[in-house]
C-alpha cells in the first residue's frame, strides 16, 4: 500500500493527511481475496456433500420403513401359512369320506343313517371351504389347464385323448394357494402324445 506524498504546502493548503483514516492505509484483512473465495468454494462443496449425503440418508430410510411395513403385512396374510397347511390336510379326509359316503348312500340303499351323514359331512366340507375362501386359502381347479411348476408337480402322464399335449388331464391330489401364493402343489397328471 503506498501513500502518495505531497508537499508540505500543499499539505497545509488542502489540510489533506497521509494517516490512517486514509482509504489507501486502511489495514487488509490477513486473508486475501482470493484465500477467501477458494475458501467460499470448499465450504460450498462440503454443503453440497451433506446435502447429498442427507438425501441418501433420506432415501434410505424410507426404503426401510416400506421393506419393514412390507414385511408385516406378508406376516398378517402369511402368518397362518403353516397352519393351513396341516387344515388342507384335514379337508383331504373330509373329502375323501364324503366322497365314500356318497358311494354307500345310493338310492338302492335304503340306509337313512347313511344318507344323514352323507349330508352332514357335505355341509361341512361346504363350510371348510367357505372359512378357507374367507381367510384367502383357495382350492386350484388345473384340470384342463395348462402345467405350471410353480403350481403343479407331476406324477403321472397319460395319453392324449381329446387334450392337447401339456395339459392337465387329472388331480390326484388337491393343491391350494394361501392370498395367491401357493402353500401345497397339486398332484396332476399331465397329457401326452401317445408314442405308436
Amino acid at each position: 500500500s503506498t501513500c502518495v506524498f505531497s508537499t508540505a504546502a500543499q499539505q497545509r493548503s488542502t489540510g489533506d493527511e497521509c494517516g490512517p483514516e486514509d482509504p489507501h492505509d486502511e489495514p487488509k484483512h490477513p486473508l486475501s481475496d482470493c484465500a477467501l473465495e477458494h475458501k467460499a468454494i470448499k465450504l460450498e462443496e462440503q454443503v453440497r456433500d451433506l446435502t447429498e449425503r442427507y438425501r441418501k440418508a433420506l432415501a434410505d430410510s424410507e426404503n426401510v420403513r416400506r421393506r419393514t411395513q412390507k414385511f408385516v403385512e406378508d406376516a398378517k396374510l402369511f402368518g397362518i401359512q403353516s397352519f393351513c397347511r396341516d387344515l388342507v390336510e384335514v379337508a383331504d379326509i373330509l373329502e375323501k369320506t364324503a366322497e365314500s359316503a356318497a358311494g354307500e348312500a345310493e338310492p338302492s340303499n335304503p340306509n337313512p343313517t347313511l344318507k344323514k351323514i352323507y349330508e352332514g359331512l357335505s355341509l361341512i366340507e361346504a363350510k371348510l371351504q367357505s372359512v378357507f375362501a374367507k381367510h384367502g386359502l383357495q382350492k386350484m381347479n388345473p384340470v384342463g389347464g395348462r402345467y405350471d411348476p410353480y403350481d403343479h408337480e407331476i406324477v403321472c402322464h397319460v395319453p392324449a385323448e381329446g387334450m392337447q399335449p401339456g395339459t392337465i388331464a387329472l388331480v390326484t391330489q388337491d393343491g391350494y394357494k394361501l392370498h395367491g401364493r401357493t402353500i401345497r402343489h397339486a398332484l396332476v397328471g399331465v397329457a401326452v402324445e401317445s408314442q405308436e
